[in-house]
This record gives C-alpha cells, structure tokens and sequence, in this order.
C-alpha cells in the first residue's frame, strides 16, 4: 500500500485528500519540488531544499513546519513506502480560505501534501544509448520563472506537443530565437571547441538543482564553461547537446526538431559528465 503525507498525516494515498477550497486548486498558489530517490537516499536534497526555501520566500508562503522536520519526514516517507529508486513529490500551497485573489487575512495555515513513487530507471538503455529528440516551441509562460511555482499549464502544453511530435521534451525559446530551457529540464549544449553552455539562471528560467551540481562537477573536470544563451540555430549545428533534471540527470539530445545533433549520437562530455554525477551525487559505482 502507498502512503502519502497530507498535513500532518500518513495517509493511503487513495485516502490523500485537499479541500476544493485551497489556493493550490484554486489560483495554483503554491510551490513543490521533485527529489529523486536513489539507493534508498534523497539526491541533491540540500539544493531542493534551498530552492525551496527560495519560492516560499519569493511567493510569502510560509514553512508548514520547519526545515529539519520537513526533510525528516521526506526520508520517513520514503522508508515506510519502501522505495530504493524512485521520487519524492514535495507541494507546498498558501493553504486553505475562501475563494479570494487576496491573501488570506489573518494568514491560514500552509497545506503540505507529499508523495512517493517507484520508477524502474532514470533515463532508458535506449535512451541513454540512442539519445532523445526534442522539438522547440515559444515560450508562453509569465516572467517569473525562476520561482517552482505549481502553475504549469504551458509546460503541460508544450509537453503534449512533444509527445504528439514524437519527441521526448519541448525546448522554449523567447521572441530572439534563444533557447530558454525545457519544459521540465535545463538544456545545454557543448560546442566545437568543447564548451559546455548553458544559459544564465535569471528570472527566465528555473535554476535546476541537477544543473547547479553539473556545473560544479564540470568546473571539476576542467571543463571550460559558458554561461550565456544559446540560439536554436546553434544548437542543431552544436557537436553535442543535452538536457538535465532530477529525474533525468544528464540525458543525450541527439535530434532537435527532426535534425540531428553532431553524428546523432549521444556526445562523450555528456556521457562523462552523467557517469560523474551518478557517481558523485547519486553514490552509484559503475
């Protein structure tokens, strides 16, 4: 049986309940986060932790409880539910009122659910050995991006028009033909020269947790980095592209909008950099 924790309980998640009253539901006024679970451990839970703490400030949402004790009952979650490779779903919402654009005054208390699942794998043999495809697509959403808010009506979009292209992820672009990121992923590419770029973490795009330990191990290798956008033009005539996030890692792009990348093979700074991470965050020995 699968245990949820809503408000305060562990709960079958069948019996997993909100109000049809809360802020969440109703003007999507709350946060989450999505931590994968690997060897039994939470992955990069610090940096998921700290993101956290930055969209509850950003959106003046309080903690439901305190940090320690949130993180602690992530991991009880996790070993009541028996998970070993999986993911943990974090919401956090401005809680329970009636229906009013306002904030509710005097404050209500947040409403924090959390869940957890089982996954076989993260990324496919076939995908790790054949790359993924993604389309490129305009990026509709508001402009406040860096914050994981759990409004994400475009990306919900944007994902079905991949799917329905045969394509594993839509990659943004603003109105200067410039990559943003992915609709659940950061995107990166490496070029002739060997450097790996990826576009600054402004207001434009969420800061993954992933993307900041890739960067951190690839200053590690040595590996020359840009920080700076990167134009869909440049990506399809990139030797090696890939896209990054908790529950992808690093994971090869080898066609963008039906072209290929490079030889249309996954690139070996990108093979290099997910075996590293795997092995230096994630704590898998090959």
């Amino acid at each position: 049986m699968t245990l949820a924790f809503v408000n305060g309980r562990y709960l079958p998640l069948s019996q997993a309940r909100v109000s049809v009253e809360d802020r969440g539901f109703q003007f999507a006024d709350g946060v989450y986060e999505v931590v994968a679970i690997v060897g039994g451990r939470l992955v990069d839970v610090d940096g998921h932790m700290d993101r956290l703490a930055r969209s509850l400030g950003e959106l003046r949402i309080a903690w439901p409880m305190s940090r320690p004790a949130l993180s602690l009952i992530m991991g009880e979650l996790v070993r009541r539910n028996g998970v070993t490779t999986g993911l943990v779903y974090l919401q956090i919402t401005r809680g329970t009122a009636p229906r009013d654009f306002r904030f509710p005054v005097p404050p209500v208390r947040p409403t924090l659910v959390m869940t957890v699942r089982r996954v076989a794998r993260f990324g496919s043999p076939t995908q790790l050995a054949d790359g993924v495809a993604v389309i490129t697509i305009p990026d509709i959403r508001w402009l406040r991006r860096d914050i994981k808010s759990v409004s994400l009506l475009p990306q919900v979009l944007g994902k079905q028009q991949a799917v329905e292209a045969g394509a594993f992820e839509a990659w943004m672009t603003d109105a200067d033909g410039l990559v943003t990121e992915g609709c659940s992923s950061n995107a990166w590419i490496v070029t002739d020269a060997g450097v790996l770029v990826t576009r600054p973490a402004d207001h434009l795009i969420l800061d993954g947790v992933t993307r900041r330990s890739l960067l951190r191990i690839a200053g590690e290798l040595g590996v020359a980095t840009e920080i700076r956008p990167f134009s869909v033009a440049e990506a399809r005539s990139a030797p090696e592209a890939f896209l990054s996030s908790a529950t992808t890692f690093a994971l090869p792009v080898t066609r963008i909008d039906g072209q290929p990348v490079g030889t249309g093979r996954p690139g070996n700074l990108t093979r290099r950099l997910r075996q590293v991470y795997l092995e230096t965050v994630c704590g898998v020995r090959p």
